[in-house]
């Protein structure tokens, strides 16, 4: 795709230096090159402590691991990709450790950054992962924050003891905002000032009491995450999200979703600022604007096979030089398609480095984005507020 030309501000955007960023290792939806001698062992803990130091580094607001639990087959072999809903979805799950876990070492190896693991709601229980993140947020000082997956496919769940739920997407999403809520009352069962108090919860799919036996985190909750995969998703993140993420798009196609989303806060008591939306995008550098372009012509093959080519295009968002892509990315958030954006490297862990070396720079010369971590939270460096305790 080629890089959008800046735009002028217009007013309600953004404020300068407001740029949010963030890093993926690449998974089911950004498949890495993993062919590349460069590329790190995906068991490799040194991979990911790399790539999160990188992100540290660049003053990224948080690095997320996602999960996959269960490799994707075709007539009975594990297969390169399938393509789902018109995009393609990689198996590079493939021998990678639980995220969680993951992010639970690299709290010991970073200081600043923000550390996010994709978990979905269909195959545990919400006092399960509550415990989880609440203890991750303990251990990284305030840092940990919760993608809520879209729901796993019930071939998933044959790994599991089962929820006898048929996938529809509209059960399954209710099912998860009950999640994140019943979640949410875990949270708060402990006060502000640590006492601990009972917790009971009755509604359509949870029916649990009982005490946390982890104290209330740093955070009071950690960053909730959400993805755009339906329009209903809209109004799930408006509600109770802390962040958005959406796919990249037309910069008028990303305008308009970000004024849409933003535009139904107000009608949950929440501020304008108080949901920060951030696309989905790869990239690749070069010298110059050629350069770059046959560089994401040799990335793109190897990405995928044969069988995995259609709907792979326009998976890497910027392409050019290193001014022309912090030039565009400012563009974005400067005209309000955007408060920040997930990378995705093609390459792990050495993937980022590049980025941080030769854009992040850019960045802070313009004024997008900051010099330095302001707080010790991903709230603060999200710029978001407490939330209210609840008890």
């Amino acid at each position: 795709m080629t890089v959008p030309a800046p735009a002028h501000a217009s007013a309600g955007q953004p404020a300068r230096g407001r740029m949010h960023l963030a890093a993926h290792v690449p998974g089911a939806d950004d498949p890495t090159v993993g062919t590349d001698p460069r590329a790190g062992s995906p068991a490799d803990f040194a991979s990911y402590a790399r790539l999160a130091r990188a992100a540290e580094r660049g003053l990224f607001d948080f690095l997320l691991l996602t999960e996959e639990l269960r490799l994707h087959e075709h007539e009975g072999h594990v297969h390169e990709g399938h393509i789902h809903e018109g995009h393609v979805r990689e198996a590079d799950a493939a021998g990678r450790p639980e995220p969680v876990t993951v992010l639970n070492a690299l709290a010991a190896v970073t200081g600043r950054l923000g550390l996010a693991a994709s978990v979905g709601t269909r195959f545990i229980e919400p006092y399960e992962l509550a415990r989880g993140f609440a203890t991750l947020d303990h251990l990284s000082g305030g840092r940990a924050a919760w993608h809520v997956a879209g729901s796993a496919d019930a071939l998933a769940g044959e790994n599991f003891r089962g929820d006898g739920l048929p996938d529809r997407p509209g059960l399954l999403r209710s099912r998860a905002v009950e999640f994140v809520a019943t979640a949410r009352e875990v949270w708060d069962s402990w006060t502000p000032d640590g006492v601990s108090r009972p917790f009971a919860h009755r509604g359509r799919y949870f029916d649990i009491a009982g005490e946390s036996t982890v104290a209330r985190s740093p955070q009071g909750h950690p960053v909730v995450i959400r993805a755009v995969d339906a329009p209903e998703d809209r109004e799930f993140a408006a509600a109770d999200a802390d962040v958005l993420l959406v796919p990249h798009r037309t910069p008028a196609a990303s305008r308009a979703l970000y004024a849409d989303v933003k535009g139904r806060l107000a009608g949950y008591g929440r501020d304008h600022d108080d949901l920060k939306i951030l696309v989905r995008a790869g990239f690749v550098l070069g010298d110059t604007a050629a350069e770059a372009r046959r560089r994401a012509a040799g990335i793109r093959p190897p990405q995928v096979s044969p069988q995995t080519a259609t709907g792979a295009e326009g998976r890497q968002s910027f392409v050019g030089t290193p001014e022309a892509v912090a030039a565009g990315m400012d563009g974005l958030v400067r005209t309000g398609a955007a408060d920040g954006f997930l990378l995705a490297p093609h390459l792990v862990p050495g993937g980022l480095d590049e980025f941080v070396d030769r854009v992040v720079p850019l960045l802070q010369e313009r004024g997008a984005f900051r010099t330095e971590y302001a707080g010790a939270t991903l709230r603060s460096h999200l710029g978001l507020p407490d939330p209210v305790w609840k008890g």
